[in-house]
């Protein structure tokens, strides 16, 4: 492509110099003439690859190695980004296909190796309409102790998933959250794996009917009609540049919003009206990360009550909330403070205490600089975390148990020594 390309600014170059000295009027001729020798439609496309990539990992040539790395099947190494230099666009297609297949390629593995089941949303959903799901593991709404929910960021994350990125080019343990699930079945956890970027379904637009074609114009038509045809046919020619950049056209698609689920917040929102507030669970704890705690937060917003009475500690990774902007209340935030933490980015070691920007919980470094990192770095805190509060909060369940059959006890026998 860049071989035709700057053969036709070569012949420019010519162009312009012999007419160097012509007036205006004729180096504008000469140029029109050029440039209509040039079908930009078809130098553009000559040597751009379609859009259409393989379906399966396999197919890509590549495979997750035993420590969840991704690798090529044939040369054992790292993903490349750049297949096609100077394709920048078809490049990030191909990204984009790969990681479609690697979404599917996640909910295998909670299915496969975690056994954790999909439930459909919305619950009463009908066949024509649009649906998302979240994963629940066997024992999600009937453990009577624990149940923990995971809230991934948005973007094209979906459920199982922290970051697309660090599946493709680190490894599974950091992209995803399986290391989590595992860790939480191990401690009898029931979980419950959010899908909160499900918002819509993209349907292929119906091809739009062509106008009618005009009548030929008459040969004597007004010199400014003409002028105005030139006008659009030299802007036709600037768009060059656009027309290099993006040469092909893509399907044109629709959004079908997913009734109740049309947003991260409606996600969360829905999963703990129809789920978590239905759950045995005494005690719920939950992971969110960036958006998902503006998410979290939002939900307290809404059922302040239920939070706070179901849920007994929340680990916030590197988290998008902002009280101030949220208007969240002040009872919330006293709550915060004592309920949660926010590992943040930092460049101070893992647990270090940050200064809090907002008066709402505390926080410390996850022990990195990396945003998408930030829940991974903090995994064996958060759970430490969990532990800890748990313990606080049956320590004082259990002294209060004590006081009041200490307090019922010591009635008893004054009511005895009176009679």
């Amino acid at each position: 492509m860049l071989y035709h390309l700057c053969s036709a600014l070569y012949i420019l170059w010519i162009i312009m110099a012999q007419v160097a000295g012509q007036d205006d009027r004729e180096k504008t001729t000469a140029l029109k003439d050029l440039l209509s020798r040039i079908d930009l439609d078809e130098l553009m496309k000559k040597d751009e690859p379609p859009f259409t990539f393989p379906k399966t990992l396999e197919e890509f040539e590549y495979a997750f190695n035993d420590y969840g790395q991704l690798r090529h099947i044939k040369t054992g190494e790292r993903f490349v980004f750049n297949a096609r230099e100077d394709l920048h666009r078809w490049n990030q297609k191909r990204y984009e296909a790969l990681g479609e297949i690697i979404t599917q390629y996640v909910y295998e593995l909670l299915e496969r190796k975690c056994n954790m089941t999909k439930a459909i949303l919305p619950l009463d959903a009908t066949e024509d309409e649009p649906t998302s799901f979240v994963y629940l593991s066997p024992d999600a709404l009937t453990n009577p102790s624990k149940l923990l929910l995971l809230i991934q960021g948005n973007g094209v994350v979906r459920a199982g998933q922290w970051a697309r990125r660090l599946i493709i080019n680190q490894d599974l343990d950091s992209g995803t959250q399986m290391p989590f699930i595992r860790r939480a079945m191990e401690e009898n956890y029931g979980v419950m794996v959010l899908n909160p970027n499900e918002n819509y379904l993209e349907m292929e637009k119906a091809a739009k009917a062509s106008p009618p074609s005009s009548s030929p114009e008459p040969p004597d038509e007004p010199a400014e009609k003409r002028e105005r045809k030139d006008d659009k046919e030299g802007k036709r020619k600037r768009e060059f540049y656009e027309k290099y950049r993006n040469p092909q056209k893509e399907t044109e698609t629709e959004r079908i919003p997913i009734r109740e689920n049309g947003s991260s917040e409606e996600h969360v929102l829905y999963v703990w009206d129809h789920f978590v507030s239905k759950a045995a669970a005494k005690n719920v704890f939950i992971i969110a990360h960036s958006y998902g705690g503006l998410s979290f937060v939002e939900l307290m917003n809404q059922r302040e009550l239920q939070v706070k009475n179901r849920v007994c500690a929340v680990a916030l990774t590197d988290s998008a909330h902002n009280i101030w902007l949220q208007e969240t209340s002040k009872g919330t935030q006293d709550w915060m403070q004592e309920h949660c933490c926010n590992w943040v980015s930092s460049p101070e070691p893992l647990d270090t205490p940050v200064d809090p920007m907002l008066p709402d919980c505390p926080r410390v470094s996850a022990g990195t600089e990396r945003h998408e990192l930030t829940s991974w770095m903090s995994f064996d805190s958060i759970f430490t975390f969990f532990s800890e509060v748990l313990a606080a909060k049956e320590g004082q369940e259990a002294e209060e148990t004590s006081n009041a059959v200490t307090t019922r006890s010591s009635s008893l026998k004054n009511k005895h020594q009176d009679l």
